[in-house]
């Protein structure tokens, strides 16, 4: 007890926002009796919906980001609240006194919820630990304490449930419970056989609930039977049933990934079975020419490479496609890393690729080549599958015409393409394929493929801005392209097969010329366009053209030319500057008779001055 008090006290930092339930009444609302019978007359019993109680607190608690602390701490508050409703203490502040739920003071199915949050108390903890355990393996003892508590609090629930006073539902889904967490027990000890037989116990409590009631109640059951699925293929292929790893990895591929106690696992199985007949795979052949693999990453990835692309043809649909797209070139981009390390250290060899003797590119580096190859093939094969299922889009576009959200746009294929032509180039300029001819001709016709449906977009987005001419222009521009294909195919038949149809193209292409020249013709003779004035782009005001009458709309929206504004600069006369030019011709009166005549005096003329004295 002391173990789950130090839990409950644990989780108090991570659920800092979950204490304030106090305050806006949540815990009153937890504290009343769950849904189902109550006893309350004859017949009566007690009822306790174990998974969907399960579920919504873990979701609504941290679970939906894998916060098992957060949760923890909040089923230690919520057995506080428990205890202090159904004045079932476990003593006071100062001593302890242990109390046990028993079949006689069972009126009440908050007795059987009390029990249940210290399972899930004890399990949050144990999955907590799991999640540190990976960098301090200590921590795995107690991680097993743990599951075995949850495992007890779930044996009592178990009993308690066999009571006459509870319904026949709860008992089915507290066995169900009981071997869940016995299973996930048995696993974590690596006893296969045993967690097999509990998971498949649960796994068929759920499946005969989820047959009993209406399809939304058995929504639960049935993601509970998706998530233990796994676990027992797991523990069948850990007993010897090697067709459960196929049926494993099937299942991971198409999911994407797997999630919860399986995932660890599970990638490390896969690894461990791939690094065994890795070390039996030394060689690799490709376009006729056979180069070693001695990098156990490449052998992993070139063994899986084959299940990746078998997944990626039976995706149920767009967005599983894309993600094992994404997952197979995140691995493909690893391979090619660790191919460029090995060709780091020996430097001389990579300045020097081309043999002497053989005029052949090193192995390493044709490895190389080899890689890239499938990364831009892969590529290439997303952004085609990206192309057609926005093709799809915009013919329901065309059709439905709704409004809303952002609709495809022929601009957004024109990028596609764009970087489908970019990937191509790249795949004609791999070290080791520059005298492929056959190779370089594969590339060409695939690139006029691309090229065309390229130039079909450009027209499409041409012909809704009605812009008719440069639109017909393309559409010859894709005929002839379509054509070249169809001519230089020959040989290379196989090798287009997985590339979009031409002859669909040319098809579609001759039936929009066609609604293209009879749009064109309509919006020659349309009389709105060509009788009236309005159509005139001259840019007169209204004030300018009084004279003229004409059915402008513009006159009626926001943005209407009345007048010129700010108004234009127009010439007025300067300020006039006078020069008085008549004063070089004017005689003035002779003034020296009024001016007054200083004689000249030298030295005495300066003394007499100073004393005083006057001539």
């Amino acid at each position: 007890m002391a173990a789950e008090r130090q839990g409950g006290g644990g989780g108090r930092g991570a659920g800092a926002e979950e204490s304030k339930e106090h305050k806006d009444g949540k815990d009153n609302k937890e504290n009343e009796r769950p849904a189902g019978p109550q006893p309350g007359g004859l017949g009566d019993s007690l009822g306790l919906e174990i998974l969907q109680i399960v579920k919504e607190s873990q979701q609504q608690h941290g679970l939906r980001h894998g916060d098992f602390q957060r949760y923890r701490g909040y089923c230690s508050r919520r057995l506080r609240r428990l205890r202090k409703t159904l004045n079932f203490k476990m003593g006071n502040r100062h001593k302890f006194t242990g109390k046990k739920v028993t079949e006689e003071i069972l009126s009440d199915n908050r007795y059987l919820l009390l029990i249940l949050m210290d399972a899930e108390r004890a399990w949050s903890y144990a999955m907590q630990l799991k999640q540190e355990a990976n960098t301090e393996p200590r921590k795995r003892f107690h991680l097993l304490s743990r599951l075995r508590k949850a495992v007890k609090h779930a044996e009592e629930l178990e009993r308690l449930c066999e009571s006459n006073r509870v319904d026949a539902k709860t008992k089915l889904e507290a066995q169900a419970y009981m071997a869940y967490l016995t299973g996930m027990l048995r696993f974590e000890h690596q006893e296969w056989k045993a967690a097999m037989e509990a998971f498949n116990k649960c796994k068929t409590i759920y499946e005969k609930l989820a047959n009993a009631f209406t399809e939304e109640q058995a929504v639960l059951y049935n993601q509970r039977v998706e998530e233990i699925s796994p676990n027992i293929r797991y523990c069948a292929y850990n007993i010897g049933d090697q067709s459960a790893m196929n049926e494993l990895m099937q299942m991971r591929l198409r999911s994407g990934g797997t999630e919860g106690l399986l995932a660890e696992k599970l990638e490390a199985l896969i690894t461990q079975t791939r690094a065994k007949q890795a070390a039996t795979m030394s060689e690799v052949e490709w376009r006729g020419r056979t180069v070693p693999v001695k990098i156990d990453k490449v052998r992993i990835f070139l063994l899986g490479l084959a299940d990746n692309e078998a997944a990626i043809a039976q995706a149920e649909n767009e967005e599983t496609k894309e993600r094992l797209f994404e997952s197979l070139l995140s691995e493909c981009r690893d391979a090619i890393q660790a191919v460029r390390e090995e060709l780091k250290p020996d430097q001389k060899q990579r300045e020097h690729s081309l043999e002497n003797d053989s005029g052949k590119v090193s192995n390493i580096q044709y490895l190389h080549s080899y890689l890239t190859y499938i990364k831009l093939s892969t590529a290439i094969r997303r952004n085609e599958s990206m192309a057609k299922s926005l093709q799809k889009a915009l013919l329901q576009q065309q059709r439905s015409d709704e409004d809303g959200k952002r609709s495809p746009r022929p601009q957004d294929l024109i990028r596609l393409y764009d970087i489908i032509l970019q990937n191509l180039v790249e795949l004609t300029q791999l070290p080791g394929l520059e005298e492929d001819k056959n190779f370089q001709k594969e590339i060409g016709l695939k690139t006029l493929v691309y090229k065309a449906y390229r130039c079909f977009f450009i027209a499409q987005s041409y012909v809704l801005v009605k812009k008719w001419s440069e639109a017909l222009v393309l559409y010859e521009r894709v005929l002839k392209y379509a054509r070249e294909v169809q001519s230089g195919a020959g040989a290379h038949r196989n090798s287009l097969k997985e590339l979009p149809d031409v002859q669909d193209l040319i098809t579609q292409v001759n039936a929009e010329k066609y609604s293209l020249q009879a749009a064109a013709i309509l919006d020659a003779n349309d009389p709105h366009e060509t009788e009236s004035p309005s159509q005139v782009k001259d840019g007169k005001p209204l004030s300018e053209r009084f004279e003229t009458f004409c059915l402008d709309p513009s006159l009626v929206s926001k943005q209407v030319s009345l007048v010129h504004f700010p108004p234009g600069f127009q010439p007025i006369p300067c300020k006039p500057l006078f020069f008085d030019l008549a004063l070089n011709h004017v005689a003035f009166p002779p003034l020296e008779d009024k001016v007054e005549q200083k004689a000249k005096s030298g030295l005495t003329g300066y003394i007499k001055g100073i004393f005083g004295f006057k001539s």
